[in-house]
């Protein structure tokens, strides 16, 4: 697979959350703790302060990586793309943590989201991150 579809692979999977994001700013949920425990396993409100900087968030990133796949956007977009990467690996390895059944109850819905669509994304989506900036960088492209 190339770098360039790594890199649209990844963003659109950003997007598609932002999207989610945008959804959920414009149309609260009807029960949004019940919401916030299946996302995040935790009480978190669903407010315009919470949810703006998080589309803000997932939209530069979904660029950056974009751009770094592509040869462009110089040292900050590589950094957010490395950030990006990090982050995803982080949440990765406490998916398979909590996957486990440690520190979440195996019968609630974030249980069963993490295991079957957060967890396996996020390795995926960081395995791609990592793909790209190193074939970025093994190229030599200018990035």
């Amino acid at each position: 697979m190339n770098t360039k579809r790594l890199g649209t692979f990844v963003a659109a999977i950003l997007v598609l959350d932002a999207m989610a994001h945008l959804y959920w700013l414009v149309r609260p949920a009807s029960d949004p703790r019940a919401l916030s425990m299946a996302v995040l396993n935790m009480d978190v409100p669903f407010t315009p302060r919470v949810l703006l900087p998080l589309i803000l968030l997932l939209t530069t990133a979904a660029i950056a990586i974009v751009a770094v796949s592509r040869g462009r956007g110089g040292w900050p977009a590589k950094a957010v793309v490395f950030a990006l990467g990090a982050g995803l690996l982080v949440r990765g390895a406490l998916g398979l943590v909590w996957s486990s059944g440690l520190g979440t109850d195996t019968g609630t819905p974030f249980y069963r989201l993490n295991l079957l669509l957060y967890t396996p994304v996020c390795l995926i989506a960081a395995g791609s991150v990592g793909l790209v900036l190193a074939r970025t960088r093994r190229t030599g492209a200018r990035v």
